[in-house]
């Protein structure tokens, strides 16, 4: 998939930061890309953790959530918290339990399954309004209008939250949310945790006179795992976070550091380690048991305790992997029939899907085609799961509510989000958010953009830069990890690394000044590098190992570079078909990666790069001139049975028809 580089630089701008602030023009450049215009500004994105907490009172109905809680607890009320099934919602109803029983609360908690779908249901409140007086939620409750008007007479809400409002607003007694339209405070995108966090603070300063800012480790986790922008507020939460999860006392994150193999206390941790090893573990709980196996981890008193916890998220989470990969599979064999490139956005649906992995497979299959991706779960008593995630130029939440009328509910953000339908209104589903997709993206918004800070060729990369670009840190939605590109290069020595091979490692530059570079998820790129000039874009990073540091590239991507990108014509399309046709007569079958076919094809008839070669076989495949093997492994050749006209190729049409325009 081509992918469009964005640079902006903006030297003038730049250079007048750098000088005011005293940094280099390049730090200056991804403060200036980054929004950031003053000497000020820059102070405060490079040293979040100096700037103050926005008072919490700013936030819409927080006066009347304070009293409420405080009333309750001081006339020793039941109260009851409602959470979410994800990292965000295991934190923040953590992080209200503690500081309630701190305050001297009667305080328990309640997080719906996944099979009880995202929010409030009407069996649980109705349970819940039997046993407690009132109940806060968080991270959750925005969208519930109806249901809390059904019980507000036997229990009180104060409903917490950061999801887009509707509307109309629930009849609680106090509804905090940052997005509010009456909302005047500074910091809009906190996460369910980051409001729970406010409220914290409040209750402390209300009930005890005291400045709250405990527990920060808690709050960081729920900001960095559900991917709100790391500016303002945000930044100093996830920068002091950080450095309270490397001296954590709480047992049940000590237990997940261990267990993630991250407990050594000489090395700062970073969002990405929050992002890819702490987050997910923690939600495989709700993914794959219960969420409130999470909400004990956390809440452990012990290490003892909390160690048999961890290492059973650890366990979650690897069934998980293996739940994804199998359904990702099962969707890509859908779309297998499909002409993908025709469709205007992806709808794919599997009976039995898990309901904790399909948000994942929506994630892989965006990457994998860029395109808008909702993935269904088909449930045995007719209805459907369905997770939604999108791409940069269509709001997912905008598009599911132009649907509304094939769904039962839904709920979610610009770029992810849930609903659930009738099963039998799948394709009416499939045909209006296709048709809002196609109304809604221009052919240009199907080209996903990588933002990189300037190319930079590999050989130019010193540990001052990499230490430079640390000063940005912490990275995340909002503020990426700086990433540089560098065209027209060649790879040698890849070869498949980690435990199942799956990973991809090259080197670039010279045999006496090589250059490692890490290439996730991509180990059949290995002929493909090896083969043909790339076109990559990498973040740079020091690689200490046995003693000593080395400077190594995380790929974002690797592509063809633009002189490999040649569509097959007449003369190359019939030299890839004599090679399958001789492989064939050869070894019964084409059991070969489309990266060796191109190599081999260069190596008997002249360079072909895998680009070139993947277009081929897509046409072939269109005209029925080749078929997947058994179980979708390597191809084969049925016999010709009529002359085929190209043109008759979609993907060969396509082409030629976009040339003549």
């Amino acid at each position: 998939m081509r992918k469009e580089w964005r640079v902006e630089p903006r030297a003038a701008e730049a250079a007048a930061l750098a000088q005011a602030v005293g940094v280099s023009p390049l730090v200056a450049n991804m403060l200036v890309q980054r929004g950031v215009r003053t000497a000020e500004e820059a102070q405060a994105f490079l040293h979040p953790e100096t700037q103050p907490f926005h008072d919490a009172l700013l936030l819409p109905d927080m006066a009347k959530a304070v009293a409420r809680i405080a009333a309750a607890i001081q006339g020793g009320e039941r109260i009851v918290i409602y959470g979410d099934y994800d990292v965000d919602g295991i934190t923040a109803t953590t992080l209200m339990l503690r500081n309630l029983h701190a305050l001297g609360a009667q305080a328990d908690y309640y997080i719906p399954d996944r099979s009880e779908g995202y929010g409030f249901n009407e069996k649980a409140l109705k349970e819940l309004a039997a046993d407690y007086d009132l109940l806060v939620s968080v991270d959750c409750g925005i969208a519930s209008v109806e249901l809390v008007d059904a019980v507000k007479d036997k229990m009180d809400f104060v409903i917490t939250d950061h999801h887009l409002p509707g509307e109309t607003l629930p009849p609680a007694v106090a509804v905090v949310n940052p997005h509010r339209a009456d909302s005047g405070y500074p910091c809009a995108d906190l996460c369910g945790c980051g409001v729970a966090f406010k409220l914290c603070q409040a209750l402390w300063r209300e009930m005890r006179g005291q400045d709250y800012a405990g527990e920060l480790e808690l709050v960081a986790l729920g900001t960095v795992a559900d991917v709100v922008p790391l500016q303002g507020e945000n930044r100093k939460i996830v920068s002091m976070g950080l450095k309270a999860l490397r001296q954590t006392e709480l047992p049940g994150l000590q237990a997940l550091l261990q267990v993630c193999k991250l407990e050594g206390a000489d090395q700062p941790l970073h969002s990405s380690d929050i992002g890819f090893r702490l987050g997910p573990r923690l939600n495989s709980a709700g993914r794959m048991r219960s969420a409130r196996l999470g909400v004990e981890l956390l809440m452990s008193e012990t290490l003892e305790e909390a160690l048999p916890l961890a290492e059973q998220l650890n366990e979650l989470n690897a069934k998980r992997q293996e739940v994804e990969q199998d359904i990702c599979a099962q969707a890509e064999a859908q779309l297998a029939t499909e002409d993908v490139d025709a469709l205007s956005a992806i709808v794919v649906a599997g009976e039995d899907w898990h309901p904790g992995v399909i948000g994942i497979v929506g994630s892989r299959l965006v990457e994998q085609y860029y395109k808008p991706v909702i993935v269904c779960s088909i449930r045995k008593d007719g209805t459907c799961k369905g997770s939604c995630r999108s791409i940069e130029g269509l709001h997912m939440y905008e598009a599911l509510r132009a649907c509304k009328d094939d769904l039962l509910q839904f709920g979610g953000h610009a770029q992810a989000a849930g609903l659930s339908l009738q099963a039998d209104k799948l394709d009416d589903l499939r045909r209006d958010f296709c048709a809002y997709a196609k109304e809604h993206l221009k052919p240009e918004d199907y080209v996903p953009r990588v933002r990189i800070e300037a190319e930079l060729a590999p050989e130019d990369i010193t540990e001052a830069l990499i230490g430079e670009v640390a000063m940005l840190e912490p990275f995340g939605e909002g503020n990426p990890q700086p990433a540089f590109g560098v065209r027209q290069i060649q790879g040698w020595g890849a070869r498949a690394i980690g435990k199942g091979g799956e990973h991809l490692r090259f080197n670039v530059g010279p045999q006496s000044g090589r250059i490692a570079v890490l290439f996730w998820r991509h180990s059949e790129l290995v002929s493909t590098v090896n083969n043909e000039a790339l076109d990559i874009v990498y973040e740079p990073q020091i690689n200490e190992w046995n003693g000593q540091r080395s400077i190594q590239l995380m790929a974002q991507s690797v592509e063809p570079a633009q002189s490999e990108r040649i569509f097959p014509t007449r003369e190359i399309l019939a030299g890839i078909y004599r090679l399958l046709s001789q492989l064939q007569h050869q070894t019964g079958a084409i059991g070969y990666t489309t990266g060796e076919l191109a190599t081999m094809h260069s190596q008997r008839y002249g360079h072909i790069s895998t680009y070139t070669l993947e277009l081929g076989l897509r046409i072939f495949l269109e005209l029925g001139l080749l078929q997947p093997g058994q179980e979708g492994k390597g191809w084969f050749l049925p016999p010709a049975t009529k002359r085929m006209n190209l043109m008759d190729s979609p993907t060969y049409h396509r082409h030629f028809a976009a040339n003549d325009d």
